[in-house]
């Protein structure tokens, strides 16, 4: 760009000063000849400045003391009048004068000589139409070249661009793959020696994650099924001290009580620990199949003891739905099981349905939960701040969202019209074959 700017301005003077010089050379020489005529056939100043020639449009005129006459060339289409004003002056002051002016939207350069020897003033005038017209075509001529240049410069870099940044984009690619639990992700070899580099030591240190990921997942694992045994005792141990709680005094059955109760929560999870050790490990798989997810809702509830909880369908309800039944049930347990031990237990369990979708949201009438922990409580072992101590695993709503997300799902929280909270489960469904009705 500025280098066009610069070559315009460079040619656009250059033009214009050769125009110039050559002008003002054929101005002097025929003023000087005028000169010469004169000082013979004064009385002849009409017929002599015929005799002057200058280019294609140009004009020729004198004037002549003391009569103050002004003779143009012919064919007379240029006078004194149409000369400015500022050039007359200069002149008639004894000052060789030039000035660009317009006459009838065209530039003209005017020149003025007086001749005070011949008692004459003589002027000049050339048209500067080819010079403007040379000049427009360079113009075209160079934005032309610069709007070429643009694009071939726009598509090399989009080129140079496109094949310097493929790398990093199959980095990045590579990157989102891995961070999204494909663990298996890799770059392939690159021909040039330092993006080769970039790519064996991308793989080297994804090896070194998925090792030691894999490593923890088999540690927690086997940490798992090692506590089955030792939970196992103690609850059946456990068992017997209940089944002789009565001898006990009251002090040990209140001993015997948070046995109890801290054995089942350990128990539970461990069940957890494996469940998650198995989500981790990405063995397991979503095994789809036909629910009919009202009725489907209700018998989960009644097996997992909230069978006094109402379930509400309205909107559109996709009666039949495509999902995994054993992952959906584990979110819809988990998410009752959460209502219960902090919110008091749910009060309704609603289903509405949409085109591609179906919402099955737990309500709870609880103390809520705070902005703040909302998105930290599907964290591992994590609780509200509000939630009892000593209750739950902190594992349940993770679960429930690894399930979900697992089968193309999501959960978010949502406030309750008067209080509580309402936790929202939306699962996709597949719309060919699903038989939706409208139920108020």
């Amino acid at each position: 760009m500025f280098a066009g700017v610069a070559t315009y301005s460079f040619s656009r003077s250059s033009l214009i000063d050769q125009r110039f010089q050559a002008t003002r050379s054929q101005a002097l020489g025929n003023a000087q000849l005028m000169r010469t005529l004169l000082q013979t056939r004064r009385n002849l100043a009409s017929q002599v400045i015929t005799t002057i020639r200058t280019e294609s449009r140009g004009y020729a005129l004198v004037r002549v003391d003391p009569q103050n006459f002004f003779y143009a060339t012919d064919p007379l289409s240029f006078t004194q009048a149409d000369l400015p004003d500022s050039l007359l002056t200069s002149v008639a002051a004894g000052r060789a004068a030039t000035q660009r002016f317009d006459h009838d939207g065209e530039l003209y350069q005017g020149f003025g000589v007086p001749m005070p020897s011949v008692g004459a003033d003589y002027y000049e005038v050339f048209p500067l139409r080819e010079t403007q017209r040379t000049l427009s075509f360079i113009l075209s001529a160079l934005l032309a070249g610069l709007i070429v240049a643009t694009a071939i410069a726009i598509a090399l870099g989009w080129f140079t661009s496109r094949r310097v940044l493929l790398p990093v984009r199959r980095v990045v690619d590579a990157a989102a793959n891995i961070a999204g639990g494909r663990l298996d992700a890799r770059l392939e070899p690159e021909d040039d020696p330092d993006l080769n580099r970039l790519a064996v030591t991308f793989n080297e240190m994804a090896d070194a994650v998925q090792e030691r990921i894999e490593r923890e997942v088999r540690f927690a694992s086997d940490v798992s099924h090692e506590l089955r045994s030792p939970i196992t005792a103690l609850s059946a141990a456990i068992d017997v001290l209940a089944a002789r709680r009565s001898e006990l005094s009251d002090r040990n059955q209140q001993a015997l009580d948070v046995v109890t109760t801290q054995v089942r929560r350990f128990d539970r999870m461990v069940i957890d620990l494996l469940e998650l050790s198995r989500l981790d490990s990405g063995t397991s798989t979503p095994q789809y199949d036909t629910v009919e997810i009202v009725d489907f809702i209700r018998r989960i509830a009644q097996r997992s003891g909230f069978g006094m909880v109402p379930v509400v369908a309205s909107g559109i309800v996709h009666r039949h739905i495509t999902s995994d039944r054993l992952r959906l049930e584990r979110i819809i347990v988990n998410l009752l099981v959460n209502a219960r031990e902090h919110a008091g237990g749910p009060v309704a369990i609603l289903v509405n349905g949409h085109l591609h979708s179906v919402a099955i949201t737990v309500v709870d009438e609880g103390a809520g939960i705070p902005e703040s922990d909302r998105q930290r409580i599907f964290n591992r072992f994590a609780r509200g701040s509000s939630a009892a101590r000593g209750t739950g695993t902190g594992l349940g709503l993770s679960i429930a969202l690894e399930h979900a997300v697992a089968i193309g799902g999501s959960i978010r929280i949502e406030d309750n019209t008067a209080r509580g909270m309402r936790f929202c489960l939306e699962i996709p469904i597949d719309p060919e074959g699903a038989g939706a009705v409208e139920e108020q």
